[in-house]
């Protein structure tokens, strides 16, 4: 909900993960000042296959936290998520607002997956009216619903969408699109990632699993 400069966000989770099977599931809401938001950094978690991965968003508050925002399948009781199904229109798709926290210690301990954090070059400015597109989103989702599509309605291709509505064209549709394993090279292409340094040192910074482990708690 949207009042003037006050942002209010329903349901955001904040899970403790005891393993993947095994967890604590709480939920908050919070009120932010639309001003308080500062940027926002690209998350890639990459899967085994090389080019293919999850991408997230993660928003920095003026409070030194982070909201992260993640594109995902709508699971039902006793389903899974597969690149099959979910070319089938088997999954809703819905928008995950997490503590980054959450989103991150469950990737590095619990699923033993590599996580990239990568901050993008958004202004404060850019970061905030993306925030407030992917709200409006959430909202229009809520009242109509809409099936998740492995290839163009997925994590990726929704982030682009929100990104090209507020600057037209700015992400073109490549490869970098649709598979998003190669999404972090692509970004760092067009300058949305720093690209003042080799892609390869960008990436080797931006890998967080070692200080997730170190400051777990």
């Amino acid at each position: 909900a949207v009042q003037g400069e006050q942002i209010t966000v329903h349901n955001i989770r904040n899970a403790e993960w005891l393993s993947e099977e095994n967890f604590v599931l709480n939920y908050y809401d919070r009120t932010i000042n639309v001003n308080d938001i500062l940027g926002v950094d690209f998350v890639v978690v990459p899967f085994e296959i090389t080019a293919i991965a999850h991408t997230m968003l993660s928003f920095q508050l003026a409070d030194g936290t982070y909201l992260g925002i993640s594109v995902e399948i709508r699971t039902e009781q006793d389903e899974d998520y597969s690149s099959i199904l979910g070319a089938a229109r088997q999954f809703e798709v819905t928008y995950l607002v997490a503590d980054e926290r959450d989103i991150i210690r469950r990737r590095t301990r619990h699923l033993n997956a590599d996580v990239y954090i990568y901050p993008t070059t958004a202004t404060p400015q850019q970061a905030r009216m993306l925030f407030l597109d992917i709200g409006q989103r959430m909202n229009e989702l809520a009242v109509k619903p809409e099936f998740y599509h492995t290839l163009v309605n997925n994590c990726t291709t929704n982030i682009v969408s929100h990104v090209n509505r507020l600057n037209p064209s700015r992400i073109p549709y490549s490869i970098g699109v649709l598979l998003p394993g190669l999404a972090d090279k692509y970004a760092y292409k067009l300058g949305i990632l720093d690209n003042s340094v080799p892609f390869e040192t960008l990436k080797q910074a931006a890998h967080v699993n070692n200080l997730a482990a170190q400051y777990y708690d």
